[in-house]
């Protein structure tokens, strides 16, 4: 076995495959077009490492891509090789939706106003799946005249009075000059999202990997089209675009007699956005059939946020054991006292509580090195922050900022994954740590804590494969890390635990198996209606 332990692989450019050119040929047919929203294949790992494998996996399966991103500039290159079912990939951008002609004096569709009111009207005051007659009503003219559409908005004497009126209605205290803007900036996108839909070629099935902007799209084209919509959620979408609106300081927050919410202490224009994503959700909700999550946690909140129980399932990620198995082989006699953090460097993977766990353990363990792997180009702002907490905490010798890696390089190399995060849902990292044959210290998010210690009798009987621990407790994380680092029976059981659980539960064959019939029997479903 190789004694090489705490040599770091040198940072290395994330792979780039050029932009990629896919369309359709004539007499080609999609059997499945994933609906994907700023993931696959301009970003690596997560949701677009599921997306390559999905499609991959099924190689007698054609499938389209219609790409949601926000500015184009960020979505250059590639990051994956596609795979030759990939047959047609078409890009939209919300950033640059907008109409470039002069305002002229008109009037508006008074039955579009009418409708839309009515479903903004639900979503304010009513829970549960939006009435499918009205979501018809609905997508119909953004589906066939959805420029027409987008114009009735930004310039319509109606759009102004319906503005105007639910101003007054609503938050008449606030500036007028903030509600309006806002209201523009939340809806301009979905006349973009109405244009994709009509423009998109034809599939059997569309599928969906979020709610959101993503889901809205897909939600437009099962309307339209007649064909069924397959939603699966991998993190809870409106939860996310919360934690992150919360956070956000592009929103202004309101001064309290202004813009606060008496039901929470939220101002009126981020809770509008809060809104505005929720309702996308149960919009996504009301279409899709099947609703699919990672783990029966998040199914119930899906159910709690408008998807009928009856559609609601559960399928779990999937590792692919022929490419982690190998390198258990390449992990070193003893226990490497290296932790590595293998995520993007955001927020929502509280990188700084790693950090602060690493000065707590160099305390202790003289020699424990921390390793942040993964893009740190995504928020620059935080990642600067992290790297000038580690100088400020005086461990530029045991925290490295490693960038992208190949996992095969890096996995040998580590003594326990540690996950750190806010908001999970069942990240493939601990999975393909476990198959690798490194045990994990995770935050208590997601089903993390079902990962650790299982779900039923027989998976519980496996063992732990690590410890959980609070969220924002670097003092927690460090006693669990130093706990396993340093006592190699305890490391050993939670290495046998991992490794049985994911080659019981997690396997990739699984996975693609059980897709394979949620495909067929929505295609067979489609030819039925």
């Amino acid at each position: 076995m190789s004694t090489d332990t705490k040599t770091a692989p040198k940072k290395i450019e994330k792979p780039k495959f050029g932009k990629p050119d896919v369309k359709l040929k004539r007499g080609q047919k999609i059997a499945v077009m994933l609906v994907l929203e700023g993931t696959y294949p301009y970003v690596s790992g997560g949701v677009s490492s599921w997306v390559h494998q999905i499609v991959g996996g099924m190689p007698n399966i054609k499938f389209g891509i219609i790409f949601v991103g926000g500015d184009p500039d960020l979505y250059q290159d590639s990051k994956y090789k596609l795979p030759p079912n990939l047959v047609h990939l078409e890009e939209h951008f919300l950033a640059t939706g907008a109409i470039r002609e002069q305002p002229h004096p008109h009037h508006g569709d008074a039955e579009f106003f009418k409708v839309s009111g009515e479903v903004h009207d639900f979503f304010r005051d009513q829970t549960g799946c939006l009435p499918a007659q009205l979501l018809k009503t609905l997508a119909k003219p953004l589906a066939e005249q959805p420029e027409m559409a987008l114009k009735d908005f930004l310039y319509s004497e109606l759009s102004w009075q319906e503005i105007t009126r639910r101003y007054h209605r609503n938050c008449s205290h606030l500036s007028f000059v903030d509600y309006f803007w806002t209201i523009r900036s939340v809806h301009a996108p979905l006349f973009t999202l109405a244009r994709a839909a009509k423009v998109a070629p034809k599939a059997a099935v569309y599928h969906t990997v979020s709610t959101g902007f993503a889901g809205f799209c897909g939600s437009i084209l099962g309307q339209t089209t007649g064909r069924p919509l397959i939603l699966t959620e991998h993190g809870i979408y409106t939860k996310e675009r919360r934690i992150e609106l919360l956070a956000a300081q592009w929103l202004a927050e309101a001064a309290p007699e202004l813009g606060a919410d008496a039901a929470g202490g939220i101002d009126y224009i981020r809770r509008l956005w809060i809104r505005f994503f929720e309702g996308m959700g149960r919009l996504t909700y009301t279409v899709a059939n099947p609703i699919i999550s990672l783990y029966d946690g998040n199914r119930q909140r899906q159910i709690k946020d408008g998807a009928a129980e009856e559609r609601a399932s559960v399928i779990p990620n999937g590792i692919d054991l022929a490419r982690l198995v190998p390198l258990r082989a390449k992990r070193p006699a003893k226990i490497p006292r290296v932790v590595g953090l293998l995520g993007r460097v955001v927020p929502i993977k509280d990188v700084k509580t790693f950090i602060r766990m690493m000065r707590v353990l160099a305390n202790s363990i003289e020699d424990v090195e921390g390793w942040i792997i993964g893009p740190d180009d995504e928020d620059t702002t935080y990642a600067n922050e992290c790297k000038s907490l580690v100088a400020s905490l005086d461990l530029e010798k045991h925290v490295k900022f490693l960038g992208f890696q190949r996992i095969e390089d890096v996995l040998p190399k580590l003594g326990l994954m540690v996950l750190t995060s806010i908001s999970e849902a069942q990240p493939l990292a601990l999975l393909e740590g476990f198959a690798a044959g490194v045990p994990c210290v995770s935050t208590e998010v997601g089903c993390c804590r079902e990962l650790v210690y299982g779900t039923t009798a027989q998976d519980r009987a496996l063992g732990a494969s690590g410890r959980i621990v609070p969220i924002a407790k670097p003092e927690a994380a460090a006693e669990a890390v130093a706990e396993l680092l340093l006592d190699p029976n305890a490391w050993s059981l939670a290495q046998q635990a991992g490794i049985a659980r994911v080659e019981k539960f997690y396997t990739l064959e699984k996975m693609i198996a059980r897709y394979q019939d949620v495909y067929q029997e929505a295609i067979a479903r489609r030819w039925q209606e």
